[in-house]
């Protein structure tokens, strides 16, 4: 009887059913190591004191003013009854975990499907605690946010810009009304916008009282069909838009480009006339008008230069995340460093170094890179690289462990080193997917090209989160527009070099 056809005889149980159930109920768990079962009891005790603490841990952060455990969990339970609901799993998989014990040193094979879904539903739940999961909210707020959604998705009004020009009529007002007043009149030029008020003098209004004089505006010459709003200029030139009822004062002009309204002199506390007995003020009527063809916005040319920068950033850190982790990955291969203790010993080194320096993300890197070299894409490159080396450092590794060796024992059998072992024999094996790596690694860095620009590492991550402070989420759009046309195109790119390829 071959080794196949043999069955592996299960050892009994160390204590008897009872006995074991007894012992989980003292430590979770125990009952299965002592019924030969020691990964499952070691996972279980793992498992019931990792959600108990985490469920103690919850109870304190919902009441850590109180006193005394027993006020703590009364509070917490009034506050988030879902803690009461964690409490009432626990201890059904506590008690689970005893008869789970029970039947683990009765039979060999014991149906662990309960177990495991009261595991599966206590992390679940405290993750929802945890993680403040309110769908309410989501539903009940998040048709405020549909706006700047919009300006996010459909950003293009501002990927143009209109040359403008400020169109401005102004007209003296005499305040208060004064024989001797001394304004020198207004020339009216062909073709410039106007403004003409009736009476040209009047008082002021009185904060909590009478009204001011009313005046009547006239104005022409601006363009067309546009909205214009009304200003008032004091003595001591002081500008400030006209509130009426508590809105701005603002008209539409018609088809001529001219407008009639009424308007009141405003309330203003104004220094002294000095000794002239009135002040000069202005009335303006103001207009934006466009003028000229559109032309590309200063947004939309930086989020393009931006993101240039940002494919050459990741494109430039996977050629010297290549180049530099080739070389590492045929050190860190278990099946060509393992001649002796010597090759061993340097193997296991630089997997410890490849499995620290990736355990690291790329945004810390970044950071790190900015302390040494500044801001700009320099850092940003040198983080990618990094991290980048550790990354295909591993699946290169990966790759060579998974040759077949029938070529590499032949070669090794005509007197080959080890140089000539690795390029005659290996290298032809981990063409394609070393090649598949750096693509899939290519389409990461330029990714997180966007990422680490926030931290300002370069690229168009810098201006992203800039926009996104400034609440102007239509440049914001831009920027993610721009990011997602680059991943479509990369994508598309890198399935026909693998196409091609691999």
């Amino acid at each position: 009887m071959n080794g196949k056809d043999q069955t592996v005889e299960e050892k009994p149980s160390l204590v008897p059913p009872v006995l074991a159930a007894l012992l989980s109920l003292i430590v979770p768990g125990l009952g299965h190591m002592l019924a030969r079962q020691f990964r499952k009891g070691l996972v279980l005790l793992l498992v019931f004191v990792t959600s108990a603490g985490l469920w103690i841990w919850r109870i304190n952060e919902a009441a850590r003013r109180e006193i005394g455990f027993a006020a703590m969990f009364k509070k917490a339970i009034q506050l988030q009854p879902i803690l009461l609901i964690i409490l009432i799993l626990l201890v059904l998989l506590y008690f689970l975990i005893a008869y789970d014990a029970y039947k683990t040193a009765a039979t060999t094979k014991p149906n662990s499907f309960l177990l495991w879904v009261v595991v599966l539903a206590a992390f679940f739940i405290l993750g929802w605690q945890i993680g403040e999961i309110r769908p309410a909210v989501l539903v009940r707020d998040g048709k405020n946010s549909l706006p700047l959604l919009m300006r996010v998705l459909w950003p293009w009004e501002k990927a143009l810009d209109y040359p403008e020009e400020l169109l401005i009529g102004r007209a003296d007002v005499v305040i208060p009304c004064a024989e001797n007043a001394e304004v020198p009149p207004r020339e009216l030029e062909e073709g410039n916008p106007y403004v003409i008020v009736s009476p040209t003098c009047g008082d002021l209004s009185e904060i909590a009282g009478a009204e001011g004089t009313k005046l009547s505006v006239v104005g022409g010459n601006f363009a067309p069909n546009d909205e214009t709003e009304i200003w008032w200029v004091d003595q001591v030139r002081n500008e400030f838009r006209y509130r009426y009822g508590g809105e701005y004062v603002k008209v539409i002009t018609d088809e001529n480009g001219g407008f009639e309204l009424d308007v009141v002199i405003p309330y203003r506390v104004i220094p002294s006339t000095g000794g002239k007995g009135y002040a000069v003020w202005q009335l303006e009527a103001r207009q934006v008008a466009s003028i000229g063809e559109p032309v590309l916005s200063e947004e939309l040319k930086l989020s393009v230069e931006k993101m240039i920068e940002t494919i050459f950033l990741g494109m430039m850190s996977t050629f010297f995340g290549v180049i530099l982790s080739i070389p590492v990955s045929f050190i860190a291969s278990r099946n060509l460093m393992s001649a002796n203790w010597f090759t061993k010993t340097i193997y296991m080194i630089v997997r410890t170094i490849l499995n620290i320096v990736r355990s690291i993300e790329s945004l810390v890197w970044a950071v790190i890179a900015i302390i040494a070299v500044g801001l700009g894409p320099f850092a940003g490159i040198l983080a990618l690289t990094v991290h980048s080396i550790a990354a295909l450092g591993k699946l290169y590794s990966e790759s060579i462990e998974s040759i077949d060796h029938g070529p590499v024992e032949a070669i090794q059998a005509t007197g080959a080193n080890w140089l000539q072992t690795v390029w005659y024999a290996v290298i032809p094996q981990i063409v394609p997917p070393f090649v598949s790596f750096t693509i899939y690694r290519w389409d990461i860095n330029v990714r997180m090209s966007t990422v680490i620009g926030m931290v300002g590492g370069g690229g168009i991550g810098y201006l992203l989160i800039q926009w996104i402070r400034l609440l102007d989420y239509r440049s914001a759009g831009i920027a993610i527009w721009f990011i997602a046309i680059t991943v479509a195109i990369l994508d598309y790119v890198s399935s026909e070099i693998r196409n091609r390829f691999v």
